[in-house]
């Protein structure tokens, strides 16, 4: 009888009849919901003033189907349709301003870096970030400079930068050991998962002190920072359509979500904070006889070491480190696998490569040392690199910034409370300030070449894959260190092959979106030792 009356009710639920007038009541609450956004978009709109130009909207979902799942491509193609370096969009009742050429970017990241210095409120980072107590996510104010400040003057220094040079090395030396092996055996290497355990070792190690590999536990930070990136380069429906929160539902789903792996976070950072502290102690009472452990100037030494100077509760600290495994791990792992892919697809571009680098290092020496970057200067490897983060940005899509205020950019006004998307991938792609753009070509970054004096360091606004102004990346100098030691010991001692019966040019591309671009399938290559 249950069987049948459950038949019965979706007989009837798939009617036209009853399927209007169930959706009668939606209709009318996004009816609602597009006059009161029209209304309020009115009310932005200063008088004389003209906003930045929208292409059509649709009522209710107003740009939002036409953004894909890769949204750095469709705002590309929306850029050039419309011919609007400056656009603004409306997902939902969100409204979106895009910026896809160099001026556009500066604009945001310069001229008006005071006004759209801050973040957008994001419930997802509201749990996970502690109170968004991090860099990358927390609005701009005081706590955000003075969180900031102590990341650039103690965490991420040059000098700390260099000190954690063994570390890198080391961790290296592991992942050159684990192809060598491969290679003996004529077996394949997943380089994405080899380059992101090296990526997050190291990460480890700059937070930890110490490997905790055979314990497993940097397995386990692994494994969460694959579970919460998604989360946090997600999107929360609320968002755009705001009406949906007196229902409650979605932000109970969302919020829940968000706590368990915080949670999950809580149990493996509480636990490190806790052993930190007792050896905090213990050296704090041996200050005197200048004692002093190798291993000491771990990232969460430091912040226990300025937590009282700073006023950081441990909330704070867990937040900031969170930021060292997202900005740290992902990132530059996903470099080196789009740089690995470009050289293996072009064969003659990864000999010069090779060349350059077996030019620099004696003969008989096991690893390409940062020493050897320092003392033989590599400029074909640094071209390559700049190739890449120019061709291949893994965050294509700089984090969204906020308008604080209304401005002006151009004519055009920009209102106070609008996200802002800077896109990186249009940016690095337009025709109008790269020769060939669609190709790859390391010389454009050499003497002579059209792009030789442009730099990653956030003065030129049509290469900007760390961003630019306040907001700009600080962890850029870790990353690049972990990047270029990598990348050269990769190409030194091993050539590499694709499987039999595979071809470079049939390696499948299609990707993810999320806080870091990721390729949807796994890259096998076959390591030949040759030195």
């Amino acid at each position: 009888m249950a069987n049948l009356l459950a038949r019965q009710f979706l007989r009837e639920l798939t009617a036209p009849r009853a399927w209007f007038l169930l959706l009668l009541p939606l209709f009318l609450l996004l009816a609602r919901c597009t006059f009161r956004s029209k209304r309020a978009r009115k009310r932005q709109e200063p008088d004389g003033h003209r906003l930045p130009p929208s292409p059509p909207a649709l009522p209710v979902l107003g740009h939002l189907h036409l953004v894909g799942s890769l949204p750095h491509l469709s705002l590309l193609r929306l850029a050039k349709k419309h011919g609007a370096d400056l656009m603004l969009l409306r997902l939902g009742a969100m409204p979106v301003l895009v910026a896809s050429s160099p001026h556009a970017a500066e604009a945001v990241l310069r001229t008006h870096d005071h006004v759209f210095a801050s973040r957008p409120p994001s419930v997802f980072a509201e749990v996970l970030m502690y109170g968004k107590s991090d860099i990358g996510f927390a609005p701009y104010g005081d706590y955000w400079r003075k969180a900031r400040k102590l990341i650039t003057t103690h965490l991420l220094t040059v000098k700390r930068v260099q000190a954690l040079r063994r570390a890198r090395e080391e961790e290296m030396s592991v992942a050159m050991a684990q192809i060598a092996e491969a290679a003996a055996a004529g077996t394949a290497v997943n380089v994405g998962e080899l380059l992101g355990s090296f990526t997050n070792d190291l990460a480890c190690r700059a937070v930890m002190g110490k490997s905790f590999r055979s314990e497993g536990r940097n397995r386990l930070f692994r494994e969460l920072v694959v579970d919460t990136s998604p989360v946090l380069g997600g999107f929360n429906i609320e968002e755009f359509f705001p009406f949906l929160a007196h229902f409650g539902v979605v932000s109970k789903m969302v919020r829940a979500k968000s706590e368990r792996l915080r949670k999950r976070w809580d149990k493996l950072l509480d636990r490190l904070i806790d052993d930190h502290e007792g050896k905090y102690r213990a050296m704090a009472a041996a200050a005197a006889s200048h004692e002093k452990d190798e291993d000491d100037d771990d990232f969460i030494h430091i912040l226990l070491s300025v937590r009282q100077e700073y006023g950081l509760t441990r909330d704070q600290m867990k937040a900031i480190l969170l930021d060292v495994f997202f900005g740290g791990i992902d990132t530059s792992s996903a470099v080196l696998e789009y740089t690995v892919i470009e050289l293996v697809q072009r064969p003659h571009v990864m000999a010069k490569l090779q060349a350059e680098v077996r030019s620099c290092v004696p003969k008989g020496q096991e690893i390409v040392t940062e020493a050897d970057l320092s003392s033989m200067p590599m400029p074909y490897l640094r071209a390559v690199i700049k190739e890449s983060l120019r061709l291949r940005p893994v965050t294509p899509l700089l984090a969204p910034h906020f308008s604080m205020a209304s401005c002006s950019i151009d004519g055009l006004e920009v209102p106070a409370g609008v996200r802002v998307l800077v896109n990186v991938w249009a940016i690095g792609r337009d025709a109008r300030f790269w020769e060939d753009p669609e190709e790859f070509t390391p010389e454009r970054f050499l003497d002579g070449g059209g792009a030789a004096q442009v730099s990653f360091r956030g003065n030129d606004f049509h290469f900007l894959p760390f961003s630019a102004g306040r907001r700009q990346c600080p962890g850029m100098n870790f990353g690049m260190a972990a990047v270029e030691v990598m990348l050269a010991n990769l190409v030194r001692r091993f050539d590499w092959e694709m499987p039999a019966g595979k071809a470079a040019h049939d390696i499948d591309m299609s990707e993810e979106f999320g806080l870091v671009v990721h390729r949807k399938q796994k890259l096998d290559l076959v390591p030949k030792i040759c030195l």
